[in-house]
């Protein structure tokens, strides 16, 4: 089943869909089942790290049904440059794509978080 918008412009970023973003929420997780055993979404971002891997992006995958295309270093560590450095004892980061590939991976792995 394929719903709606593959494709999504956001500020700063591409989302891509391989479902579509008109899914409802019992599609979402179909999807996310299917993903999980055949890796749609990470045989994606391979293929276009493989493609488009001069062009200085990043592509993670995140959330139930889509994965970001983005240029390097807009990650979600971005926001850690306008905390100026000794600001807070410490900076705790919840995520649930933290492993390598996934959307929250850079700003769990960075020192400044916990």
């Amino acid at each position: 089943v394929k719903r709606g918008t593959f494709i999504e412009f956001r500020s700063g970023l591409l989302n891509i869909s391989p479902i579509g973003r008109n899914c409802d929420q019992s599609e979402r997780d179909a999807f996310e089942a299917y993903d999980r055993e055949h890796r749609v979404r990470a045989d994606m971002v391979e293929a276009l790290q493989r493609e488009f891997g001069g062009l200085d992006l990043t592509c993670s995958v995140g959330g139930q049904i889509s994965f970001d295309v983005f240029p390097r270093g807009w990650d979600k560590t971005y926001c850690l440059r306008h905390i100026p450095e000794g600001a807070y004892e410490r900076i705790l980061f919840f995520g649930d794509k933290c492993q390598p590939g996934g959307n929250d991976h850079e700003i769990f792995a960075d020192p400044r978080t916990e």
